[in-house]
């Protein structure tokens, strides 16, 4: 006698099974400014979001066992170059989400023209300027750094506790260098500082002789720099210290990368300031993955650069695909400080807990991740000076 089976019969008789879940590969884009002005800190900041990769590949992969891969375009940390590569990025590469970019005018450039169209979450580690903040994303622009808001008025507060009352500034003609400077500006005067001369600057020169004549004939002898160090700004520096007029000079982030020691010289007692990381077990877990790496993690914006990546992969698998639909609401899901903590590197731990359905929280080497509604992040800023042709860490500016 034939038996007729069915698909009722079957389920019920336990012969029927779930299928596994298919592993799903995931590509995500760098959106890395590793030439032009900041090609001194760029490369290493595109090493530690790649080391977050390997850390999520080496711990079984994202999505059921699928690959985590990046795919670099490079903006020059110009906003003519940031649209076009993130335009490459989203529709033609295809990528998830992006990770940069770094500096802000390819940013905003890259989500107007690209992201924000195409629906792309973009977590950029060191787009400091404050325009970033007052971008109409649809909440899918956010970033792991404190903006120039802060320090600016930082920068300010620090040199006003050191006696320094009358600066001369230069600054970047662009929203970086702008943004720091009225910042900066706003801060010092209303401290009682005075600005007595505050000049912008074009990249790409080779003689700001005609901007240092301006700013010598203010007659201050602090020279405040919120330029690059590998562009304008680095250039003025060598040529107000060849001049001899300031005795004192001060740099924002653009200028603290890892080269300026290397490149200009004669500038003990130089100033600088840039977001510090967070400090406790999350960072000294990124230190120990960092080194394992071979790369230094106190570089410019490196932990910044591994938490953007591993907060997007974290995010990716949340969401539970490599589709860009959900993913910052993802986001805003596993950076609550609700949950299980979720450390630097700890990818088995975070998988395991969102498959038994556990809420998670991110907490990053650089920050707490507790995103506001425009998607920034509290944070401290720290200072550093120049001696005897190296960097000291002079620690948070209180």
């Amino acid at each position: 006698m034939k038996k007729s089976y069915t698909l009722a019969g079957l389920a019920a008789a336990g012969l029927l099974f779930a299928a596994p879940a298919m592993a799903q590969d995931v590509k995500l884009g760098f959106l890395a400014d590793v030439t032009g002005p900041i090609a001194g800190f760029a490369p290493t900041m595109v090493t530690a979001g790649n080391t977050a990769i390997q850390n999520v590949n080496d711990q079984g992969g994202i999505l059921n066992g699928g690959k985590l891969s990046s795919v670099v375009a490079d903006t020059a940390c110009s906003a003519d170059q940031g649209g076009p590569a993130a335009d490459r990025l989203v529709n033609t590469e295809k990528v998830t989400a992006i990770f940069g970019a770094f500096c802000s005018g390819p940013t905003i450039a890259a989500a107007n023209g690209a992201a924000i169209p195409g629906n792309v979450v973009m977590i950029s580690p060191s787009a400091t300027a404050p325009a970033v903040s007052e971008l109409k994303d649809n909440d899918l622009i956010f970033r792991d750094v404190v903006p120039d808001s802060e320090q600016g008025t930082k920068g300010a507060q620090l040199l006003l506790s050191k006696g320094i009352k009358t600066v001369a500034l230069t600054y970047v003609n662009g929203d970086y260098g702008k943004g720091l400077a009225d910042a900066f500006t706003a801060a010092y005067t209303a401290a009682g500082g005075k600005v007595v001369a505050s000049v912008p600057h074009e990249d790409g020169k080779s003689d700001y002789r005609p901007e240092i004549g301006q700013l010598e004939s203010s007659g201050a002898d602090t020279l405040v720099i919120y330029g690059y160090e590998n562009a304008g700004g680095g250039t003025i520096l060598d040529q107000a210290v060849e001049s001899g007029t300031f005795k004192q000079y001060v740099g924002g982030d653009g200028m603290a990368g890892d080269a300026l020691v290397k490149n200009h010289k004669n500038i003990d007692g130089m100033i600088l300031t840039k977001a510090a990381p967070a400090a406790g077990p999350a960072y000294d877990a990124y230190v120990a993955l960092a080194k394992a790496a071979n790369f230094d993690p106190t570089s410019t914006y490196a932990a910044q650069s591994y938490d953007a990546v591993f907060l997007l992969a974290l995010a990716v698998e949340k969401n539970g695909s490599a589709d860009r639909a959900g993913l910052s609401k993802a986001i805003r899901a596993i950076t609550t400080g609700k949950g299980d903590i979720i450390m630097p590197g700890e990818w088995k731990k975070a998988v395991a807990d969102i498959k038994a359905g556990k809420e998670i929280s991110y907490k990053g080497a650089s920050t707490d991740m507790l995103f506001d509604k425009n998607g920034d992040v509290p944070g401290a800023i720290e200072w550093f000076t120049i001696e005897k042709g190296a960097v000291k860490d002079q620690g948070l500016i209180k």
